[in-house]
């Protein structure tokens, strides 16, 4: 049913929550298992503070995420992308073929993307499949 699951991450405690669906669904549905962290463009007029320290911790989040599900005996890939994070995970879905996308009800985000019009709602809005949001 579900044959790839698609999980964005970023350091939220709602990120975290929904891993333990993650793994459920995973486990039961024997899903390919992708993860996904989306740092946003830079804007160009300002100057980032240390443009390596986004990716040094987008990296290191997603390390660790592998390391969570390898000891649940689940073997994920990583992706890194750069761009707006609701656009990047429906255009990520799309590209790898998702059946799902389980993601937590809002997150820290390594974005800008004002509250009112939240990345989770348009995941929903915009995804090319159905969208699993943990409370």
């Amino acid at each position: 049913m579900f044959k790839t699951v698609l999980f964005p991450i970023d350091q939220s405690r709602e990120a975290r929550e929904a891993a333990d669906v993650v793994t459920n669904v995973v486990q039961k549905y024997g899903s390919r298992l992708v993860l996904l962290s989306v740092v946003e463009e830079p804007v160009t007029d300002v100057p980032s503070p240390d443009p390596m320290k986004s990716s040094d911790l987008v990296s290191q989040l997603l390390e660790n995420a592998r390391s969570l599900f390898s000891q649940q005996g689940i073997q994920c890939e990583i992706l890194e992308k750069q761009g707006k994070p609701a656009f990047t995970i429906c255009d990520v879905a799309d590209d790898i073929g998702a059946d799902l996308i389980i993601m937590g009800c809002r997150g820290l985000g390594l974005t800008d993307e004002g509250a009112s019009d939240s990345v989770t709602t348009r995941v929903i809005n915009l995804s090319p499949c159905p969208v699993l949001i943990v409370p």
